[in-house]
């Protein structure tokens, strides 16, 4: 039987579910200040669109520091994160809060 985790990852496979659910998570994010669920939700859409080794050759960033950026304890920074959704499908956008 697969897991939570692992249907969701199926899911995102694909970058417009991808959006959706990093849409939500920040979301949660912006409600809660959960940081560790919002790096969570980045890396398993990291992990289901092929992992941190892959992302590493894409962004050119240290396997390690993206290990620790989207670890529990992780603060990435804007370029980081930038890179990160970027190479993963997505774009990090502002809008007016409501």
């Amino acid at each position: 039987m697969r897991t939570y985790r692992q249907i969701v990852q199926e899911i995102v496979k694909d970058p417009a579910e991808a959006a959706e659910y990093l849409t939500a998570a920040l979301e949660e994010y912006e409600n809660d200040g959960n940081l560790p669920s919002f790096l969570t939700a980045i890396r398993t859409v990291v992990e289901a669109q092929g992992g941190i080794g892959k992302l590493a050759d894409k962004t050119k960033l240290n396997r390690q520091h993206l290990y620790r950026s989207l670890s529990e304890k992780g603060n990435p920074t804007i370029r980081t994160l930038n890179l990160i959704l970027q190479n993963i499908g997505v774009k990090l956008t502002i809008r007016k809060a409501s």
